[in-house]
């Protein structure tokens, strides 16, 4: 359910910051990214803190982990998302909706880069094994 809830609350902060920047700014997804992410990361990190892993303490320590995490997801997003906007649009003719729909699909991809990656670093139990 954490999952869910945050896939779909960081895709509809990005669209919904597309949407709007859209008007103002060329390629309007590139800056809702940069806009949508420390916000995303700041939800996704306690839901998956509290509900998921539930780790006790080490705020900090998990919290700069997570970014890390979501960091270097949101850099390939950063590098891969015009390419793909740019296939949609030219090689596939969507107008609009290719922002949205690569988007989508960089989300897909990201769901489960960013699982493994929180599990394995940002939560991980650095007394296991001791």
């Amino acid at each position: 359910m954490v999952g869910s809830f945050n896939t779909l609350f960081g895709y509809g902060s990005f669209a919904v910051l597309t949407a709007l920047l859209s008007p103002l700014v060329p390629a309007s997804y590139l800056p809702a990214i940069l806009i949508a992410s420390p916000i995303n990361i700041t939800v996704a990190f306690l839901g998956y803190k509290w509900f998921v892993f539930r780790t006790k303490g080490n705020y900090f320590k998990e919290w700069t982990r997570c970014i890390a995490v979501y960091l270097s997801s949101t850099l390939g997003s950063l590098v891969l998302l015009p390419i793909l906007v740019a296939t949609l649009h030219y090689g596939f003719g969507m107008q609009k909706s290719a922002p949205y729909l690569a988007g989508a699909l960089m989300t897909g991809f990201g769901v489960i880069y960013n699982f493994f990656g929180l599990k394995k670093f940002s939560f991980r139990n650095d007394r296991a094994g001791q």
